[in-house]
């Protein structure tokens, strides 16, 4: 089992293209830890604002009356991928990773996969 420092490092060596990686709380929308990122990318600014997309679709998923669970969200930009998973297991609910990542330099699929692992071997 990894925390969360060992998580994100994980994600920021083992996913080609990944530009900056944040465990979130969407309950509060604060980040409880980040790697990667800078001046062009605030993990914080985007931990926060990736909360409210999360929100907005639980709260449409309850509206339409799906039954089912959100397994990760894509925001496709010109230049990059922003892909958000819900955590899921014991304890780790209102938890999402948020992953920011080149999309040049990286295979979707691929680093749907790792976070996929990375969210396994996590605890919170």
């Amino acid at each position: 089992m990894a925390n969360t420092e060992t998580a994100l490092k994980d994600a920021m060596s083992s996913i080609e293209g990944t530009i900056g990686v944040a465990l979130v709380d969407y309950t509060s929308g604060m980040a409880l830890g980040t790697l990667g990122g800078g001046k062009d990318l605030d993990l914080a600014v985007a931990a926060a604002g990736n909360t409210d997309v999360v929100r907005a679709k639980v709260r449409t998923m309850e509206h339409l009356g799906l039954k089912d669970e959100i397994e990760d969200i894509l925001i496709t930009l010109g230049g990059q991928y922003h892909l958000i998973r819900l955590l899921k297991g014991r304890g780790n609910n209102g938890l999402f990773l948020y992953l920011a990542l080149d999309k040049s330099r990286s295979n979707l699929a691929m680093a749907r996969h790792q976070l996929k692992k990375i969210e396994a071997d996590l605890e919170v």
